[in-house]
C-alpha cells in the first residue's frame, strides 16, 4: 500500500490562496484610495470655481458701487424735494384759505343778512349776524351747506331783537373748515380769522331797509 503524504500540497494552497486574498485586498484598498482621491479633487475644483465665480461678482458689485451710490443721493434728494414742496404747497394753501373763505361767505351771504362778527380757529368758524327773518338765515345755512368749504353748519341761537328801531334776528352759526383743493384726505385748518363790525348792518352788503318795510 502506497503512502502520499498531502500536506505539504495544502499548505502550499493555503498559502497561496492567502497570497491571492492579499493581492485582491491591496487592489481594492488601492481602487478606494484612487476613487477617494478623484473625488476629493472634483470637489476642490468645484469649490475653487465657486470661489472665482464669487470673487468675479465681488468685482462687478465694487464696480456698480459708485453708481448705486449715486442712485441712493438721487432718491434722497428726490424725498428731500417732495418734503419741500409738500411744505410750499401747504404754505400756499394756508395763505390762501383765508381769502377763498372770505370771497365765499360774500358770495353765499344773501341779501338782508349782515355779518357782525366771524371767527375761525382749530378748523372752526363762528359766525354771527343780523337778518330781517328767520327765512333768511334758513336761506344762509342752505347756502353755508352748498359750499365745499363748510361742512356740519348749524344753527347755534337766534333772537329777536329790536337794533335802531328795527326788529331784527340775531344768529349765530357754526361750521367746520373744509379745504377742497388739498390734494391728502387730512388737511391742515386755515389759520385763524377774526373780524368784528359794528352792531349796525353793514351798508356794503344792502341798503339798510326802512323802518316798517318788508321785501
Amino acid at each position: 500500500m502506497i503512502r502520499i503524504n498531502l500536506l505539504p500540497v495544502r499548505e502550499a494552497r493555503r498559502k497561496a490562496d492567502l497570497r491571492q486574498q492579499l493581492v485582491l485586498l491591496g487592489a481594492t484598498t488601492v481602487g478606494a484610495l484612487v476613487l477617494a482621491l478623484g473625488i476629493h479633487q472634483f470637489v476642490r475644483s468645484g469649490v475653487n470655481r465657486a470661489n472665482e465665480r464669487v470673487s468675479a461678482l465681488n468685482a462687478q458689485l465694487a464696480q456698480f458701487k459708485p453708481q448705486q451710490e449715486q442712485v441712493e443721493g438721487f432718491k434722497n434728494k428726490k424725498s428731500e424735494i417732495e418734503q419741500k414742496l409738500e411744505v410750499i404747497q401747504r404754505l400756499e394753501r394756508s395763505r390762501s384759505g383765508p381769502v377763498h373763505i372770505l370771497d365765499e361767505l360774500a358770495s353765499r351771504t344773501p341779501e338782508r343778512v349782515w355779518l357782525t362778527s366771524l371767527s375761525a380757529t382749530g378748523g372752526k368758524i363762528e359766525l354771527e349776524g343780523l337778518s330781517l327773518d328767520n327765512e333768511l338765515v334758513a336761506l344762509f345755512l342752505t347756502a353755508l351747506n352748498d359750499s365745499a368749504y363748510f361742512a356740519n353748519v348749524e344753527l347755534k341761537e337766534t333772537e329777536l331783537k329790536t337794533v335802531d328801531s328795527l326788529k331784527l334776528n340775531t344768529f349765530r352759526i357754526v361750521a367746520q373748515l373744509e379745504s377742497p383743493d388739498a390734494p391728502a384726505p387730512a388737511h391742515s385748518p386755515p389759520p385763524a380769522i377774526k373780524g368784528k363790525q359794528g352792531a349796525k348792518p353793514a351798508a356794503a352788503r344792502a341798503a339798510k331797509p326802512a323802518a316798517g318795510k318788508e321785501s
